[in-house]
């Protein structure tokens, strides 16, 4: 299918004219202290999710280190390598999106959003403790669902409490906010995993850490109201209208912004999938398909970089403590390089600033397979971590925002799913390529991906620049 038009779509997905006039009144809400305090409160809870999801590659040196797993496998799925370690990271990812994406549109935002946390912290601690590799692999495997869910929720959740002519700042600020987690575990595993602590090693260390943290934002969690707009289109308009109330209130009725010149139709008849094969017919079908394909690509430019990090440096000659040195350094990327985007995240459409990453992750990619000097590596690994970040901020809004809200939860953990499936298997495939062609190989692999992307998103990406969520 060519370009959707995705005001049609989500015309089609409403239910009352009281989800439509909840949706009226946020997009004529201001860019309050209340709003951003809400935007900052997700994402500070998102901060361990990152610190989860980014350890993987920095703890893989200590992972080798303590002989618990393997930088590289002879067999190409060798389950006692890093790889098998990214893989069941993803693969719990996958299961979390895929299955369990629909949780958040079924229970609300704010339930899953803050179970979800609880449920991977306790799997995280009881995988510190695993002396095997199996019981590792396991554990992270289930660690991994509940970081699934928490992704995709969060996404949800912000997309629906801020209008379209700030969302792109917010999804910004939120991914450099939960960034910010990067550089701390990889500050954390520079300094503990070289090291045995007490006598534990220091991977087991940085996980532990992380797993107590997230206990003292799960306290934040309880004051962030339910979406407005999901209680809506559940029936719930009193309690959503409480919500407005506040929110308005705390902007100030003088500093309202004027409602959106975008014509919001009267509500028809409702669309609601049974299932997940529903997704794939009429209005949706078009958009699933091309962003699961998105989703299987850009994974390969953000993952197969991300989690390889320390052992890529490795690879070109670089001992551990170095690499774990110089990782750190480029960790700085994560959370600066969206603090930049949101200077023009809502000037440009959305579709052309992720064609633009990708194609930076291609041309950084490639001069960091070059390079050997220390500083020409670091600038290189700091700009293809700066462009992929730039990526990731910009999908994680388009993704969720064109989609209706009756389905947004599921719809887009169906597509995100994608990139945990095609991540799984990139820890595999980055393993065999680093071992056959090496990191010039690894980093061909990651342009085409890149080429893949720029044209799919390019040709058939919609428009959603300025377009209220169910217009």
């Amino acid at each position: 299918m060519s370009a959707v038009d995705v005001g049609s779509v989500i015309d089609r997905a409403s239910t009352t004219s009281e989800p439509d006039e909840i949706s009226r009144r946020l997009e004529a809400l201001p860019a309050s202290a209340c709003v951003w305090r809400l935007v900052i409160l997700l994402s500070l809870g998102g901060c361990f999710e990152i610190y989860d999801l980014f350890f993987t590659g920095y703890i893989a040196p200590g992972l080798s280190r303590s002989g618990l797993m393997t930088t590289t496998t002879q067999a190409f799925f060798g389950f006692s390598g890093i790889g098998a370690f990214v893989a069941a990271t993803f693969a719990g990812l996958f299961v979390g999106t895929f299955f369990l994406g629909f949780l958040a549109d079924r229970f609300g935002r704010k339930a899953v959003f803050t179970y979800s946390l609880l449920f991977y912290s306790a799997a995280s601690v009881i995988m510190a403790c695993q002396t095997t590799p199996g019981g590792l692999l396991l554990w992270r495997f289930i660690a991994g669902i509940g970081i699934g869910i928490e992704v995709i929720t969060i996404d949800a959740y912000i997309t629906e409490l801020v209008p379209s002519w700030m969302r792109g700042r917010a999804f910004a600020i939120n991914q450099a906010v939960m960034l910010s987690a990067v550089p701390i575990v990889a500050a954390l595993s520079w300094w503990l995993v070289p090291l045995s602590p007490h006598g534990i090693d220091g991977w087991r260390w940085v996980i532990l850490i992380g797993a107590a943290a997230s206990m003292v934002i799960w306290v934040l969690r309880l004051y962030v109201p339910e979406s407005p707009l999901w209680l809506a289109r559940h029936g719930r308009a009193s309690e959503a209208d409480k919500i407005m109330r506040t929110l308005e209130a705390a902007a100030g009725t003088i500093a309202a912004r004027p409602a959106a010149r975008v014509a919001m139709t009267p509500a028809r008849a409702p669309i609601r999938p049974a299932g997940f094969a529903e997704l794939f017919r009429p209005p949706y079908g078009g958009l699933v398909v091309l962003f699961m394909i998105f989703n299987l690509c850009q994974a390969f430019g953000v993952y197969g970089f991300a989690n390889w990090v320390p052992a890529l440096l490795v690879e070109k000659g670089i001992n551990v403590t170095k690499s774990l040195q110089y990782s750190f350094i480029i960790a700085f990327a994560y959370p600066l390089a969206p603090l930049l985007a949101a200077t023009f995240a809502d000037r440009f459409e959305r579709k052309w600033i992720i064609c633009g990453a990708a194609a930076a992750i291609s041309v950084f990619g490639l001069a960091f397979a070059q390079f050997t000097a220390p500083a020409l590596l670091i600038a290189s690994g700091v700009l293809v971590t700066g462009a992929n970040m730039t990526l990731s901020y910009a999908y994680h809004a388009y993704q969720t925002e064109v989609f209706p809200t009756a389905i947004r939860a599921r719809a887009a953990g169906l597509v995100y799913s994608m990139s945990r499936l095609s991540a799984t298997f990139s820890g595999f495939i980055v393993a065999f390529m680093l071992r056959e062609a090496g990191v010039g190989g690894v980093f061909g692999l990651i342009t085409a991906a890149m080429v893949i992307v720029i044209v799919a998103i390019g040709v058939w990406g919609p428009t959603v620049r300025g377009k209220p969520l169910d217009a």
